[in-house]
């Protein structure tokens, strides 16, 4: 166990201030958002982690159910709620298009996303970034949160454009209707 990680035990961002619970982004829970690739509170393989701990940074497969009709655009939310921070470290923020039925493995690369899928920033980047937890500190959370957007995502703060602005910048300032909304959460420990 590292020293590090055993200082920082106690210390977890929770669910408190993650995109879920944020008073704009309230919705029904309608939607289920499923993958091939892990179950709701299962470890991610290897292969969705961080490149640094020997994973390949590829973000997994995801799948949703029938979106409500008047879905103009999805936004994806990908935290880690319990790094040793204040809030949950964004680890992917994306919009996506409602004729996308589902993302294939690695759509969320900030380089080259899938169809359909416009990568904004993150806490740490651009695209996908898979868990990395300090070593030690125990299990960490990695919620995936889609939401269906009544019209397109924007950046009303007038500060930073859109594809500039941080994620809790960004996040307060979706005004549309939230339609429906469904989470799913994997899990990985060091």
């Amino acid at each position: 166990m590292s020293l590090l990680g055993r200082l920082l035990k106690n210390r977890r961002a929770g669910e408190t201030h993650m995109a879920w619970h944020l008073p704009n982004l309230q919705g029904p829970e309608q939607l289920t958002l499923t993958s091939q690739e892990f179950d709701d509170g299962d470890p991610l393989a290897l292969k969705h982690c961080a490149k640094q701990i020997g994973g390949a940074d590829l973000s997994p497969e995801l799948t949703w159910s029938a979106l409500p009709h008047g879905t103009a655009q999805l936004l994806l939310v990908v935290e880690d709620i319990d790094v040793p921070m204040a809030k949950p470290a964004v680890h992917c923020l994306a919009l996506i298009d409602p004729d996308t039925a589902h993302l294939e493995s690695g759509a969320l690369a900030a380089r080259q996303p899938g169809p359909g899928v416009r990568i904004l920033r993150s806490t740490i980047g651009r695209g996908y970034h898979g868990p990395a937890p300090v070593k030690g500190h125990g299990p960490h959370r990695y919620v995936f949160e889609l939401f269906a957007l009544a019209a397109p995502g924007a950046d009303t703060s007038g500060t930073a454009p859109l594809d500039r602005a941080r994620p809790r910048a960004f996040l307060p300032t979706v005004t549309a209707p939230v339609l429906g909304r469904g989470r799913l959460t994997g899990v990985h420990e060091r």
